[in-house]
């Protein structure tokens, strides 16, 4: 490993610096002779510290160079001039020849127009900017990348001492309006629904670096490998515990985790760190700040979830180099005893640092409904919302915070009229479960006799005592990809078949359906690289990437076969748009049985094979699938997007168009007419079945088998248990040519005339 040694230079700087921040003065002072010893030190006629206040706006904070009346005067917007464009994009910037930049902004009263070329780096915390470090001079100068990433070095080491108050008062930078004490309500995405209420944590880093030059940069490395051996002996414990049982899948995926903390990438840089002239402290902080930053524009869902891994590990290894491994993580012992935890992400260990009997929800300014944290979180039946911008802006700590997860809503500083409706939804909402708990042994017939079988989604094993907890029927949907995900390399034909063996082991009797991969689009796997797509979920995706690797699809078959050694097994094929791709899906699935068949092993007892309906070309070749497969089961969520041209992850269009219009119900009653002539099984799953109004209306239209998430067999239930089917079908079909966008009201309308819980 190169281990660069430091310049005289670049360690006489820090030193300096250190001694200033050491020193006797005030606050501004000490603020103005770090600028003039940076412009000294950079050969720079000017120096000077924009720092962002409230409201977006950067603040000449001090100058070496410009005007000084132009201090605490100049002010401007993030993106507004070339300081403002460091700010937002959290990129450094080297000019020779600035003000012919397009985005040069002139301010008259600074001065500046003799100077030329310019210099500026965002000054990071965090992986957020809070401040711009900007030097110039008067003739044209080429800036190296060494004098680049020296300045970087500075800029993280101002950034430690303004968050620390050590160079300008944190309060005159955030200044708190009246605002600030009004109810407040923020808007996200829901990643695991429930409601809380509580006081607002904060997961910042619970370390700060105080120490940042080093004086024995060789005894600074050893310190670094004695914690990281550490941070391992400490990860390999967590691995061995039984804080969520015996979760294959979430022991997967903290084995992934602890990948992480060995790339050597990213110890490399640690290391080079060092050898600038910081402290073990200031490297690990340094090399966070900036692969967040780097990082931080990337759109790849995968690489921007994995981050949140690296900055979980970070902060271990300070806390193992500071000797604060041993003790409660920032003082958590002193913790609300309803905490609703507010963080930018998280890593999926750092969740299970914070005590479960005070964990009320999770909300995250980014995240992703198949991030690690959020499937932890499911676990442990925490509300989880997600994508809340500007989350650390608007939400202080101690903050009271009300979370909504069901309908993806943050309110802060809630009114006593809110806290009382909340604390009524959650009383109301108790006694809903406990209403839920009872009808878990009843069956879901409705009034006039009709059975409908309500099963569950799953993907993971951690979902699997839901089966038991709800009364479900069975899985509808069993998702193979989630687990294929949380690894580092494609499982083996033995690993993917103890995975299934599991499943059906919990399963017992009830009937367990198998999704092929259905990876592609946003479901990523680091070890299979695609080329990037216009639109990835039209694009190469679940079977057209079985059909294009068949040897992936053989093996995963191969081991779904062997897994159900002799008990019933079915399994269904994702993304099916001709009925050519299911026969040469099912031509693979024959040539694994006639393979099993050989090596004398034994065969499933029963084998049916379907396909999901999710693209609406099938809906007119149905008689001649109906004769391919087993059993067919829509996929609402895909096959709705697609129905309407709705990307269902972009928020201007996802909820433009509603599930139960006309033409939606019109496409799903063609379906069930198609299936029932042919006496071919049908199902449904995704989102639209665990509704109750979308469920009673799809129970309507002939659907008899639903599939959901766990958490929605409760309210299906009950509303199925109360439901005479014959009116709400004669009901739906005298209405399904409406010239309406939605039938939505008039099925509430119904369901409340009727007496019927939606």
């Amino acid at each position: 490993m190169d281990h660069r040694p430091a310049t005289t230079g670049s360690r006489r700087l820090l030193s300096r610096l250190r001694d200033v921040m050491a020193g006797p003065g005030t606050a501004q002072q000490r603020l103005d002779k770090v600028v003039r010893i940076i412009a000294g030190d950079m050969v720079a006629e000017v120096c000077s510290v924009y720092l962002l206040r409230a409201g977006d706006i950067l603040e000449l904070c001090a100058t070496e160079g410009l005007a000084p009346e132009a201090v605490h005067h100049t002010r401007l917007r993030l993106g507004e001039g070339l300081v403002g464009v460091i700010g937002a994009t959290a990129r450094p910037l080297a000019l020779s020849d600035a003000q012919a930049h397009p985005s040069f902004a002139y301010r008259p009263e600074t001065g500046e127009e003799i100077y030329h070329s310019l210099m500026g780096v965002p000054i990071l915390r965090q992986g957020k900017v809070s401040g711009v470090l900007v030097v110039q001079n008067q003739a044209p100068r080429h800036y190296t990348d060494d004098e680049v990433e020296a300045l970087e070095t500075i800029a993280m080491v101002l950034a430690e001492l303004v968050a620390s108050g050590g160079l300008v008062s944190p309060d005159e930078l955030h200044p708190v309006g009246g605002i600030a004490t009004l109810p407040h309500r923020l808007d996200g995405v829901r990643f695991n629904p429930g409601l809380a209420i509580g006081t607002a944590v904060l997961h910042e880093p619970d370390i700060v670096v105080t120490k940042l030059i080093a004086e024995d940069p060789a005894k600074e490395r050893q310190r670094l490998e004695t914690a990281l051996a550490e941070m391992h002996v400490a990860l390999d414990r967590l691995l061995r515990s039984d804080v969520l049982g015996d979760s294959g899948e979430h022991r997967e995926i903290l084995e992934t985790y602890r990948l992480f903390a060995e790339d050597r990438g990213w110890l490399g840089r640690m290391h080079e760190a060092i050898s600038s002239g910081l402290t073990a402290e200031a490297a690990v902080q340094k090399v966070r700040e900036d692969t967040a930053a780097r990082m931080s524009k990337v759109m790849d869902p995968y690489i921007r979830e994995r981050m949140a891994d690296l900055e979980d590990l970070a902060m271990r290894l300070l806390r193992h180099l500071s000797g604060e491994a041993g003790r409660p993580v920032r003082g958590r012992a002193e913790l609300p005893a309803d905490i609703v935890l507010l963080a930018r992400n998280m890593g999926p260990a750092e969740l299970l640092d914070y005590d479960r009997r005070c964990l009320r929800a999770l909300v995250l300014e980014e995240g992703s409904a198949n991030a690690h944290v959020t499937i932890v979180a499911r676990a442990l039946d925490i509300p989880v919302v997600g994508r809340v911008a500007s989350l650390f802006a608007d939400v202080v700590a101690g903050d009271q915070v009300a979370v909504d997860a069901d309908n993806a809503q943050i309110f802060v500083r809630p009114s006593e009229d809110m806290q009382q409706a909340v604390e009524r939804a959650l009383a109301d909402r108790s006694s809903r479960q406990e209403q839920y708990r009872i009808l878990k042994a009843l069956p879901a017939v409705t009034l006039d006799g009709v059975a409908v079988r309500l099963m569950i989604n799953a993907g993971l094993l951690l979902d699997l005592p839901a089966l038991d907890e709800t009364g479900a029927d069975g899985i509808g949907l069993y998702r193979t990809e989630l687990p294929f995900m949380a690894r580092a390399t494609f499982p083996s034909v033995e690993e993917q078949a103890e995975l299934y063996r599991r499943v059906l082991d919990q399963a017992g009797d009830r009937t367990v359906v198998f999704r092929t991969l259905d990876i592609g689009g946003d479901k990523l796997l680091p070890y299979l690289p695609g080329a990037k797509e216009e639109n990835p979920a039209m694009g190469w995706r679940a079977i057209r990437i079985a059909l294009d690797r068949p040897s992936m699809l053989r093996h995963q078959l191969r081991a779904l076969i062997l897994a159900a050694d002799g008990r019933p097994l079915d399994v269904m094929f994702p993304m099916v748009a001709t009925v050519t791709e299911l026969a040469a899906a099912r031509r693979i699935f024959d040539l694994e049985l006639e393979r099993t068949a050989a090596r004398r092993r034994t065969l499933p007892s029963r084998l049916r094979v379907g396909t999901m309906i999710e693209v609406p070309a099938l809906v007119w070749h149905l008689g001649p699938l109906c004769r391919k497969v087993d059993f067919l089961s829509v996929g609402s969520n895909d096959l709705m997007q697609f129905l309407f041209a709705k990307d269902r992850g972009n928020p201007r269009v996802a909820d433009r168009y509603d599930d139960l219009a006309p033409a939606a119900l019109n496409c799903l009653d063609t379906i069930v007419r198609a299936a029932a002539m042919a006496g071919t099984p049908l199902s449904i799953c995704g989102e639209m079945a665990g509704g109750p109004i979308e469920a009673m209306a799809l129970i309507g239209l002939g659907f008899r088998t639903l599939s959901m998430t766990p958490s929605a067999i409760g309210p299906v239930k009950s509303m199925v248990r109360r439901l005479e089917l014959a009116p709400l079908a004669r009901y739906i079909a005298e209405r399904l040519n409406d010239p309406v966008a939605s039938l939505r009201d008039a099925l509430a309308e119904f369901a409340r005339d009727h007496g019927i819980a939606v």
